[in-house]
Order: C-alpha cells, then sequence, then structure tokens
C-alpha cells in the first residue's frame, strides 16, 4: 500500500520508458512523507483507443491512487496536487491530467501476509 494506477493513452506510455514514469511517481510520493517507501507500487494501463470529451483517441492520463485510510482531505489533496505537477512537467502537450485519490479501510484489507 499504497496503489498507483496510472491510465492513458498508448501515445503517451510509448513517449517515455515505463521504468522511468514509475520511478517518478515513485519519488513525488515519497516526498509527500504520507508512506513508507518500499510500500509505494506503480503501475500502468494503456489504452490504445479512447475518447475523451467525444474526441478520439484525445491524449489523457488519469492516475488513481488507492491508499490506506486515515490521511486527512488535505493530505490527499496536496498528493493528487504533487503528481499532477509533476505529470504536467513531463507531459506539457497533454491536455487531460487529473488524479484522484481512493481509501481502503484498514478493517478489510487482506494480503497474503
Amino acid at each position: 500500500m499504497p496503489h498507483f494506477i496510472i491510465e492513458c493513452t498508448a501515445e503517451i506510455a510509448a513517449e517515455y520508458n515505463e521504468d522511468f514514469l514509475f520511478q517518478e511517481l515513485h519519488k513525488v510520493a515519497q516526498a509527500t512523507e504520507l508512506f513508507n517507501p518500499q510500500d509505494i507500487k506503480v503501475r500502468m494501463n494503456a489504452y490504445p483507443t479512447s475518447t475523451v470529451g467525444g474526441i478520439v483517441n484525445s491524449p489523457f492520463i488519469h492516475v488513481f491512487a488507492h491508499i490506506m485510510s486515515g490521511r486527512t482531505v488535505l493530505q490527499k489533496a496536496e498528493l493528487s496536487k504533487a503528481i499532477v505537477h509533476r505529470l504536467t512537467e513531463l507531459f506539457p502537450e497533454v491536455p487531460h491530467i487529473a488524479m484522484n485519490v481512493y481509501e481502503f479501510e484498514a478493517a478489510s484489507y487482506c494480503k497474503r501476509t
């Protein structure tokens, strides 16, 4: 925990090496000091076709963060702003960059260990 899932058009995924992009998001998430760096997970789903606002294959990046509950609204907002800011620096030509945060409840979360 946490999980950062990048969804984007395939062209965007091809623009940068995935490892570079994953490292950049990891750095931003780590800099917030909200998470243990060893627990941060980043992955990507790139879509070969999509529509945004009725425009076919309009470039977009959306990050879905799934984190354990317990952070304030301000902390979650600052996390979103920091990641969107970095993505905007990396992809200044992409018109649609956004992020949202979902919370897991510790009581209902289960993993192998």
